[in-house]
Formats: structure tokens, C-alpha cells, sequence
């Protein structure tokens, strides 16, 4: 068997860096204040910290794919595939006074789909059949907005591993094979595998509004790459 390897420089650190953006009053101003004791301040800030990018999808969720105008790419830490191109930078465009912080974070969410959507689309092209796509990791088990939104852009179902620690899961696996426990990894896999969490099946109608959002996110990335920063 031949496995393939691909990957974004960022993708849930897109969403850690966004969550530092709107936190910075909690870090630099709120754990400065004198009103509250530094056990309730501490509890405050954690809590606040904590609850960031929950509050953030919820409300993003809210908001219709039509009625998502805020334009993103996801290279905050440049690009790996497809094109590695360290170089080029994030871009968040479309903004005006009515752009609120879950209209940013749905669109740094679409961003880091769209960048999953190139890297599928390039496998495509070169002849490698994709039947199925699971999600692992802690953002596959704790958004639902980012695994649904992922399955309207690429268009396929995404089936989410239960297992949290689904690598070193795999890595136990193929131990048990090693040590003679299976004579095979798909012995284990039966064994072993803990199956899946939820399964999230594409919007078509949102899919299809996703297809033309895509060409512009293509757009602004051609253009950012080619006369922006980049260079």
C-alpha cells in the first residue's frame, strides 16, 4: 500500500491566533485589574479564555453561507500544499463596520476549508481516487460548525474518529501486530478500533454557493501571492 502526505502550515492555529487577537484585553487588561481578588480574576480569565472559540462558532453557525461576505485565506504561517510557498502571507478581506468577530472566524473557518478543498482537488487531478475522508484530533471531536462546514466545501461526507488520541492509537496498533497479540493490522484495527463519533454529510445547497466562494478565495490568493508581501 502507498500512502500520500499533504498538509496546511496552519489550521486549527489559524483559530488559536484569531482566539489571541479578540483575548487580548482579557490577558493585558482584565489581569491587571485590582477590583477582584486574584483567585476570582484568574478563574475569570481562564473561563473566558476557555469559552472564546465556542462562543465564536456558535454565532458563526449562525450566520447564512450568503450572508458570509468576509473573504480569508488561510497562509498565517504560509503554505505547504499544495505549491509550498513559505512566503506568502494570511489575508482577510471584504471587511467593513458591520464585521463582527464571528463573521472573522467563520471566515478564517472557510479559509482552512478552502485549504483542504486545494490540497483535495490536487490529488484529484493527478488521478488518486479520495472515497472517504475521516476527520481525527481534538478539533474533529470538539467543532461541529468547522467538520460541517469542511463537508459543504469539499462536498464529501467526513466520518470523525472517536479515538482523541487517534495516532498514538494507531501507533499502539501496529505494536500489538509487532509483538505477535495480531498476526495483521487489520486483525488489531477489528480488535481495537473504537469506530467513529458522528459523521457530518454536505450541504448541496451550501456546497453550491461554496463553489463560487471558492473561486474567489483562489483569486484573492493569486493576487495577494503575486504582488502582496510576498515577495
Amino acid at each position: 500500500m502507498i500512502g500520500l502526505e499533504a498538509g496546511q502550515s496552519a489550521f486549527g492555529d489559524v483559530y488559536a491566533w484569531f482566539k489571541n487577537v479578540v483575548a487580548w484585553p482579557v490577558v493585558n487588561i482584565l489581569s491587571k485589574t485590582t477590583l477582584i481578588d486574584e483567585a476570582t480574576k484568574q478563574k475569570l480569565i481562564d473561563e473566558t479564555m476557555d469559552q472564546i472559540i465556542p462562543a465564536l462558532s456558535i454565532e458563526a453557525a449562525k450566520v447564512p453561507v450568503s450572508e458570509s461576505t468576509v473573504l480569508a485565506t488561510d497562509w498565517m504561517n504560509g503554505r505547504r500544499t499544495p505549491d509550498a510557498n513559505q512566503m506568502v502571507k494570511g489575508t482577510i478581506t471584504g471587511l467593513n463596520l458591520g464585521s463582527s468577530a464571528p463573521l472573522i472566524f467563520r471566515a478564517l473557518v472557510e479559509a482552512t476549508a478552502y485549504g483542504s478543498k486545494a490540497i483535495v482537488g490536487r490529488f484529484i487531478e493527478n488521478g488518486v481516487e479520495i472515497k472517504e475522508i475521516i476527520g481525527i484530533g481534538g478539533i474533529s471531536l470538539k467543532s461541529p460548525f468547522v467538520m460541517q462546514t469542511m463537508a459543504d466545501v469539499l462536498n464529501m461526507p467526513i466520518k470523525v474518529a472517536k479515538a482523541e488520541q487517534a495516532c498514538a492509537f494507531g501507533t499502539a496498533m501496529f505494536a500489538a501486530v509487532a509483538a505477535g497479540v495480531y498476526t495483521k493490522v487489520e486483525d488489531a484495527q477489528e480488535a481495537m478500533g473504537m469506530g467513529f463519533a458522528q459523521e457530518y454529510f454536505p450541504n448541496a445547497e451550501n456546497h453550491n454557493m461554496y463553489l463560487e466562494l471558492y473561486k474567489n478565495y483562489q483569486a484573492i490568493g493569486k493576487f495577494t501571492e503575486e504582488n502582496l508581501f510576498n515577495k
